[in-house]
């Protein structure tokens, strides 16, 4: 970033090149909706260009992109409300239990996998915000809770405790439906 910072446009598209992957996911993982996650992706890389040239390297610039990813996300979650209402992988006209039943031209193990996946998405979707963003920025991103808690603004044991109840909500969330969905069977 400190050679973007001095003009060297080469240095700006490795850094983009780098972490658009992970950066793109990050929104559409928290909001769910293709266009805002697009919409929200361009402002931060649109921001990390009008910040270059004050930019100080007080934190890894991983640290600093996805600060201002989360603040652009908060931002957006406070114009909203309610906060929980982001993410709806599921659209009003399914429920949970149509998406599970299943392609009968598709293998019982890979159709197994997919309802699985399934149901972690939904069970997801329903964490908090805090829980869902600092479990998907641990689980996906590979970031530490000190990394997170720089990210969003929140405290190592606090951070941590997030990670801690989004893991427990989601394994007590998966069990249930994945049982509801065996008893259907």
């Amino acid at each position: 970033m400190a050679q973007y910072a001095q003009g060297d446009q080469t240095a700006f598209e490795l850094l983009y090149h780098k972490h658009k992957g992970g950066l793109y996911r990050y929104f559409m993982r928290q909001i769910g909706d293709r266009a805002l996650a697009e919409d929200l992706y361009q402002e931060t890389w649109s921001r990390v260009i009008k910040a270059a040239s004050g930019y100080q390297q007080r934190a890894k610039f991983t640290t600093w992109l996805y600060r201002i990813a989360h603040n652009l996300l908060i931002d957006h979650v406070r114009a909203l409300k309610p906060v929980d209402s982001l993410s709806e992988p599921i659209g009003e006209e399914q429920t949970l239990e149509s998406l599970l039943t299943g392609d009968v031209a598709v293998p019982d193990s890979q159709l197994e996998e997919e309802q699985k996946a399934i149901i972690l998405k939904h069970c997801i979707s329903q964490l908090p915000h805090v829980q869902k963003e600092a479990f998907l920025l641990n689980v996906e991103m590979g970031f530490t809770a000190a990394v997170i808690g720089e990210i969003a603004g929140a405290g190592m044991e606090a951070t941590k405790s997030r990670i801690r109840y989004a893991s427990q909500a989601l394994k007590a969330c998966v069990q249930q439906k994945w049982q509801e969905h065996a008893n259907v069977r």
